[in-house]
């Protein structure tokens, strides 16, 4: 959520910060309302004022005697203004709220304006592996070497899904606990949350109104009674930022450093284009998510320690990979600048992401009522939040068997990983 004092005082600047998303917005009507409805709000409390005034003073008027038969017309009249000031006020609270929500973070002004077409390869880790024989894909790789069921995954779920097994399942399991154990060492608190979320949830982490069709609900789109509605998360991010939600935490609690493990469960998963089988895309896979609660001057920080992780985590694989910086039409809605980790996977000439790092700000602080108090300071302000991945497992897995395999279809297994597999080194294909 923006700030409205921001849009009030800064109209021109905002307006340049959303311009660069691709969106040409125009404040007069919105602030001529804004401005109408403060107005209300200030009348109002006046007609409210002058009621409880002339309340007080009907009781010694009768007690003195004195006809209050014009002061009680007097009051039935103030008390229809005033009702009828409100339900005007309501409405237009609501027609804010609704135009707030629906409008995108502001991207950080070192932020490039554009699509994708406009994002910034910043760094890149490892060189692109130099095969001497035919290189397999991953999908063909993962069937002969049992490790993968895309048949019956699709059998059990339709397209989309896919089975781990034997080895495979022993495989994404290591890439997990590789993960986690290593956020544990850096001090970040794992947390196990529900996969079933509540409409707030979405709100606050920016995925609603706008994108409510993207998710698996669990009942009915949410309507007049969205309150009681309930969504499988997209992310862990969704339910991590919601965990301090309508919360006041002390300066003394920031930074708060957590991570989740969850499936992530998406509705839409594109086209299924013939280079994109496998796992590239799908309805379900497997994340581990990092997210920090952090003062606003220490948010940059925070993102660039995000940044860094995930980066560690790939490199630590020895996989060939890239850091691009997103343009700001390519950053999510509820972000001010992101990074992604893009692994390459040679059967698509190609980079994909496995994490994204961002900086939110305080877009999803103010739509979760999320703040802080300063030590010693009465006075709440809004705090930052972040998030990466660390990492999703369904284009890692793909790079790992792509990026690592022999001649003979064999894979070798990164070293990091080994520990949770036995001790194996190679994973051969299946007899």
């Amino acid at each position: 959520m923006l700030d409205i004092q921001k849009i009030r005082k800064e109209t021109d600047q905002v307006v340049r910060g959303l311009a660069k998303r691709g969106l040409k917005i125009d404040f007069t009507d919105f602030l001529a309302k804004d401005e109408k409805r403060r107005q209300l709000i200030s009348d109002t409390e006046a007609l409210k004022a002058k009621r409880n005034k002339t309340s007080a003073e009907i009781p010694k008027l009768k007690k003195a005697g004195q006809d209050v038969s014009e002061v009680l017309k007097e009051m039935k009249t103030l008390s229809d203004e005033i009702k009828e000031a409100d339900e005007v006020l309501a409405a237009l609270n609501e027609e804010q709220a609704e135009y707030l929500a629906g409008l995108p973070n502001i991207p950080a002004e070192d932020v490039v304006a554009g699509g994708k077409e406009n994002n910034q390869v910043i760094k890149v880790v490892g060189k692109k592996p130099d095969f001497d024989f035919e290189p397999r894909h991953h999908v063909d790789l993962a069937e002969q070497l049992g490790l993968i069921d895309y048949a019956r995954g699709a059998k059990l779920g339709g397209n989309g899904y896919w089975i781990y097994t034997g080895l495979g399942a022993q495989l994404e399991w290591a890439l997990l606990n590789y993960f986690i154990e290593t956020h544990i060492k850096d001090g970040y608190k794992m947390m196990l949350v529900p996969h079933s979320l509540n409409y707030a949830c979405g709100f606050a982490a920016g995925q609603f109104p706008k994108f409510a069709d993207d998710v698996y609900w669990l009942d009915t789109l949410p309507g007049d009674d969205r309150d009681n509605s309930h969504f499988l998360l997209p992310t862990a991010e969704t339910a991590l930022v919601n965990l301090h939600r309508d919360e006041i935490l002390a300066e003394s609690e920031l930074p708060k450093k957590y991570f989740a493990y969850t499936p992530c469960y998406r509705k839409e998963a594109g086209s299924y284009r013939a280079e994109e089988r496998g796992m590239i895309r799908g309805h379900q896979f497997n994340k581990v998510e990092m997210f920090q609660y952090t003062r606003p001057e220490d948010s940059e920080a925070a993102f660039q320690e995000l940044v860094d992780k995930a980066i560690a985590l790939v490199e630590g694989l020895g996989l060939h990979f890239q850091v691009s910086k997103l343009a700001a039409g390519d950053c999510s809605a509820s972000m001010g600048r992101t990074n992604d980790i893009e692994v390459w996977i040679p059967s698509m000439n190609d980079y994909k992401e496995v994490s994204s790092a961002s900086n939110a700000y305080d877009y999803q602080a103010r739509r979760g009522n999320i703040r802080f108090r300063r030590d010693g300071g009465k006075r709440n302000e809004f705090l930052h939040t972040l998030n990466a991945s660390g990492l999703a497992t369904s284009r890692i897995f793909p790079a790992i068997l792509e990026q690592n395999q022999l001649a003979d279809g064999s894979v070798l297994i990164p070293e990091v990983l080994r520990k949770w597999m036995g001790g194996m080194e190679i994973i051969k294909p299946v007899k």
